[in-house]
């Protein structure tokens, strides 16, 4: 039996309960810790009214109660506020645990640098939670990529409405939450580097900032100088693929891919909430949430029957194929596996992202490799596209007070270098001056440090 912790008791952490609980004959919910009581009563009650016959866990309001008790945790879930994601990873990855951590890993260009100076010396097991990537539309759209061909193009567009009321409203803070590029698209950028199999080179963003100034209650914020989340957005990539050069010929463009972001949090009743559209060179899939059907459209072929090219192609030219994605067993061949009652918002792909994660945490008991499907090193990338993105607006007239991001905020970011060298510390002296050269940028020269 996996031992659960749930580090953080809101929405997410409540979705992750009901989970963990039709899991119940490998996972056990043995701690809840959260400050706040009204997450917890709400945990508590999703628990209690379970068809599924389980003890009460132990109850702790203070993550440093919960560190304690390590020893009897065999995989912490971090559903905590997005800001304190990179310190609560950095403390508790130094332990042999698995660890599955809400998205976004990092808020920030200082906590990015902190994790990836920590890293090399964490001992567990780490899982990001991109739930996207298992959204049975989503994951359908994946299986046909080979079907288009060389990918020339990505649309990824969200229509949907405002951010949900949450504890303290931290997701409306830029400072908590990384703004809405970084906390809300994470799971884009994700689903971009995954598509395309490429690397981001280069982007640009247009946004609308406090739209829903009103609708969040900014008017009642008594810092004059708030700074609203971003509304909606446009962002424009370039992805290249290095294993690839790039063919030139002359006066024509040939760009590896290009991806299209398009954002609205003010768009309720919209037909489609997520459209995601991959056009390749032989042809073209698009997928549409919640209608959760995904279209795969072949082109004509040179030999086939569109020979007058001075009219359009013909019925028959080129083919249609639709998969009703609602039925998993059209997408997942574990589909009887997984729990017959979906619950949370994110079209059943938690409970396909548990079963994951549990067959690879047993694999690891047998002493096999723990294989992440969404790894740390993944989790970073999505962070650095949205903060880059964040980086390059090129509408708004008073960026120096919103980019770079970086958090400054005490429980964002205060300690980050003690954090950083715990794990060198608790595995070897011998790996502090390293540590201390990897987190040189963390610091910003507010520490120096002599070896000599």
């Amino acid at each position: 039996m996996i031992r659960v912790a749930i580090l953080g008791c809101g929405m997410m952490g409540q979705e992750h309960v009901s989970y963990i609980l039709k899991y119940k004959d490998s996972l056990s919910i043995d701690f809840l810790c959260d400050p706040h009581q009204s997450s917890i009563d709400t945990a508590l009650s999703i628990i209690e009214t379970s068809p599924a016959s389980c003890s009460i866990p132990r109850i702790l309001a203070d993550e440093k109660e919960l560190l304690q008790h390590v020893h009897d945790i065999d995989l912490l879930v971090i559903a905590s506020p997005n800001y304190m994601h990179t310190p609560q990873i950095l403390r508790w990855a130094q332990y042999d645990i698995s660890i599955l951590v809400e998205k976004p890993v990092a808020i920030s260009e200082k906590q990015v640098s902190a994790l990836k100076a920590a890293l090399p010396n964490f001992r567990a097991k780490i899982w990001v939670a991109m739930e996207y990537r298992f959204i049975p539309a989503i994951n359908k759209l994946l299986q046909l990529l080979p079907e288009v061909g060389e990918i020339k193009k990505v649309t990824i567009r969200e229509n949907r409405y405002p951010f949900l009321s949450k504890v303290g409203e931290w997701n409306k803070d830029t400072e908590k939450s990384g703004d809405t590029l970084v906390e809300k698209c994470c799971h884009f950028f994700d689903l971009f580097r995954l598509i395309t199999g490429q690397e981001m080179s280069s982007c640009v963003s247009k946004v609308h900032r406090g739209l829903l100034w009103d609708h969040y209650g900014y008017q009642h914020n008594e810092d004059n100088d708030v700074v609203p989340i971003i509304d909606s957005a446009y962002v424009l990539l370039d992805f290249v693929n290095p294993s690839r050069p790039e063919k030139t010929r002359k006066n024509s463009t040939m760009h590896s891919t290009l991806g299209c972001l398009e954002l609205c949090m003010f768009a309720e009743g919209s037909r489609h909430q997520e459209e995601i559209i991959v056009t390749g060179m032989k042809g073209r899939i698009e997928a549409y949430l919640p209608e959760n059907k995904v279209f795969l459209y072949e082109r004509p072929t040179p030999t086939g029957p569109w020979k007058d090219k001075s009219k359009p192609p013909p019925l028959g030219s080129f083919s249609e194929v639709v998969y009703d994605c609602s039925d998993l067993r059209e997408v997942y061949d574990f589909a009887d596996e997984i729990p017959e009652m979906h619950s949370g918002y994110h079209y059943c792909s938690t409970a396909i992202e548990w079963k994951y994660l549990i067959d690879a945490i047993k694999e690891s008991e047998k002493g096999n490799l723990f294989v992440p499907k969404v790894s740390l090193d993944d989790g970073i990338k999505a962070v650095e596209m949205g903060i880059s993105s964040m980086n390059n607006i090129t509408n708004e007239e008073s960026r120096s007070k919103i980019a770079p991001v970086r958090a400054f905020s005490s429980q964002s970011s205060e300690n980050l270098l003690d954090l950083v060298l715990s794990p060198a510390l608790a595995t070897s002296h011998g790996h502090v001056k390293e540590a201390f050269m990897r987190v040189i940028d963390v610091c910003d020269g507010e520490y120096k440090v002599n070896f000599d």
